[in-house]
């Protein structure tokens, strides 16, 4: 017991001896790849490098590792032979060991490169390979990669459609210097040339308007109005009554003050459709005291029903008409039918719409600006300037022009206000404090809405379900989508028109990242220029309203909305068949956007554009379907085969 005590003191004191040795080669556990040998301790050692640097992709070879572990070992193991060892047959046969040792080690270390160097050749067959392999996949397939792996400097898309987004980045920076599809800024000429405008052809005798005064106040943002305005014009003419002009409702959405003389001209009006009806600015003095709400003279949309039949009006409102000798129809909407009508009032319907209602001066002056630096002051007037703002305008804009050859331009509606998102009940990938928000905007503005959802016995559709049946707008990610997929390039320069887009900027960002060249009545006009209109949002409507009738192609999101109807139809009277408009067909988008995770970008492309090229068909106005947006009859225009 004691002499192993003594022996293992021994030891531990030669140990502790070795530490204090500054010539003392210690024993790695094992070696670094980079040729460093670490010690027990951590510190750094001595000893000789064993081999160069190996790393691939960032892994260590197996083969270098075990390696420079045998290695280390023997080399530790040589170097524990004490210097007085026993010879066993003297100089000769220490010599001869001494060789055989030196010849294992040098074969060691060549083995040990062969094994480095054969691995290292196999690694870089796989990764070109790989490389050849990649190149000549489709171009998706890197698309992908950048979504999962954006490298840097690169636009990384997120959200639902991040992937689809991603994949249109890389085919228009691609495509940029490709030719755009033939159809993209066309419509079918010789079919749609076929129709020309001859809505102000009369073949009646002035109405004297004396069976009393008919007074409206249209409710709703400019296009409603518009709409109610030309309904009002016909029921004038059908009930013989003379037409007080119209009244705007102030709304608590648009918070707007302005009158129907801020932004139509009243004389024009008067007199153009003079042998018509008669018009007068107010009521005669005698009934300006009446208290048409006591007498039983006003008339309310609930009084009235949606495209209410002439049949209609003259038995419930032509009495009143005659007793009172006035009635003041409050709000006024969409309350008259577009069929049946007799000939005459549908003609005088788009004779009013078309030809009767001009913007003032102001907003044709500053429209025309608008205009022309969205043609980069070209001399040469876009198809319909003359008809937007007036011969006037127009002459100050050649006068003022610097090249001949006009800029083309996309004008794209983006019906994305927070009231068209509200109402409709969709998602947008906003979660839970998207769905408090437009909640709480219902309870102001949509109370039925909410109500109607605390209904037990009935049931609103699912959001899924809704966005399944093309009843969503289309949010900017799709709205941007879609343009590519038709084949817009990068270069195009796209007006978007539009109130406050819900979500404001951030929403806008794959918009204005896929397309730069992306402009609004905000940037293009100047703050004093834009001063007169500020606070007055349907004046300002009225320029986006020119801006994107006046487009050499036009795109909207939602065909319900009434500005798209109404510059689509717009387009059409006046375009002679060449001012294409882009109707997307939201159930048919929906299915594809559905598909967004598997989808590839050319089977995108193709079933987006099919989509679409359909809604291009040239074709008269279906039974029942608004005159103002599909003008292509015989009440509004002509066929010239």
């Amino acid at each position: 017991m004691s002499s192993t005590s003594n022996s293992n003191n021994s030891h531990n004191l030669a140990l502790e001896s070795k530490q204090d040795r500054p010539n003392t080669v210690r024993i790695p556990d094992r070696v670094d790849l980079r040729g460093s040998p670490r010690s027990r301790q951590g510190s750094p050692s001595h000893s000789p490098r064993l081999g160069p640097s190996r790393f691939l992709n960032g892994e260590k070879s197996g083969a270098s590792f075990a390696g420079a572990e045998l290695l280390g070992k023997l080399w530790g193991d040589r170097k524990k032979q004490p210097k007085n060892a026993k010879r066993k047959g003297g100089k000769v046969w220490y010599h001869k060991e001494r060789v055989k040792g030196l010849v294992v080690l040098t074969a060691l270390v060549g083995l040990f490169f062969l094994v480095d160097w054969i691995m290292l050749l196999r690694l870089q067959d796989h990764r070109v390979g790989s490389d050849d392999r990649s190149s000549r996949n489709a171009s998706s397939v890197s698309a992908q990669v950048k979504v999962t792996k954006p490298s840097k400097g690169k636009k990384h898309y997120g959200g639902i459609y991040g992937r689809l987004l991603a994949l249109a980045a890389h085919a228009l920076a691609e495509g940029q210097n490709k030719r755009e599809p033939k159809d993209l800024w066309q419509e079918p000429v010789v079919p749609a040339s076929a129709w020309r405008p001859c809505a102000d052809q009369r073949d009646w005798e002035p109405n004297e308007g004396k069976n009393g005064y008919i007074m409206v106040t249209a409710n709703g943002g400019i296009n409603q109005q518009r709409v109610a305005v030309c309904n009002a014009v016909v029921l004038a003419r059908l009930l013989n009554a003379t037409l007080v002009v119209p009244k705007f409702m102030y709304s608590s959405v648009w918070k707007d003050v302005s009158q129907f003389g801020d932004i139509y001209q009243e004389e024009h009006f008067i007199k153009y459709l003079a042998p018509d009806i008669r018009i007068v600015k107010e009521l005669p003095e005698e009934l300006k005291s009446l208290d048409l709400e006591a007498i039983g003279s006003v008339v309310t949309d609930v009084d009235v029903r949606k495209e209410s039949k002439p049949s209609f009006y003259l038995k419930n409102i032509l009495p009143i008409l005659l007793q009172k000798r006035v009635v003041h129809f409050v709000g006024f909407g969409n309350r008259l039918a577009f069929d049946p009508i007799p000939f005459q009032l549908q003609r005088l319907r788009c004779r009013c719409n078309f030809h009767a209602l001009q913007f003032v001066p102001k907003i044709q002056e500053t429209a025309a600006l608008l205009l022309e630096r969205l043609h980069k002051h070209s001399a040469q007037p876009g198809l319909l300037d003359h008809y937007l703002v007036g011969p006037h305008a127009v002459a100050a804009m050649i006068a003022r022009s610097d090249r001949a050859k006009a800029s083309k331009y996309l004008a794209l509606h983006l019906r994305f206000e927070i009231d068209m998102v509200a109402h409709s009940l969709c998602e947008f990938g906003g979660g839970e404090q998207e769905g408090q928000e437009l909640e709480a905007y219902r309870q102001i503005h949509f109370p039925a809405l909410t109500e109607l959802k605390k209904t037990e016995n009935f049931r609103l559709p699912s959001p899924a379900m809704l966005r399944s049946e093309g009843l969503c707008p289309l949010t900017p990610e799709e709205a941007v989508l879609m343009l590519a997929a038709l084949g817009f390039n990068r270069k195009t320069q796209i007006y978007v028109a539009g109130a406050q887009i819900y979500g404001g900027t951030s929403r806008l960002a794959a918009l204005t990242s896929l397309y730069p060249n992306l402009v609004t009545k905000e940037n293009l006009l100047s703050s004093a220029e834009l001063e007169p209109f500020k606070n007055f949002s349907s004046q300002l409507a009225a320029l986006d309203f020119i801006a994107c009738t006046a487009a050499d192609a036009f795109a909207m999101t939602d065909s319900g909305s009434q500005l798209s109807s109404l510059v689509s139809g717009y387009r059409i009277y006046y375009g002679g068949g060449r001012m294409p408009t882009i109707r997307p067909n939201k159930r048919r988008l929906a299915d594809i956007f559905v598909k967004n995770n598997t989808i590839e970008w050319k089977v995108f492309e193709q079933r987006v554009r099919k989509a679409v090229r359909q809604t291009k068909h040239v074709q008269s106005r279906p039974k029942a379907r608004s005159v103002y947006r599909y003008p292509r009859c015989k009440e509004c225009m002509c066929r010239t085969d």
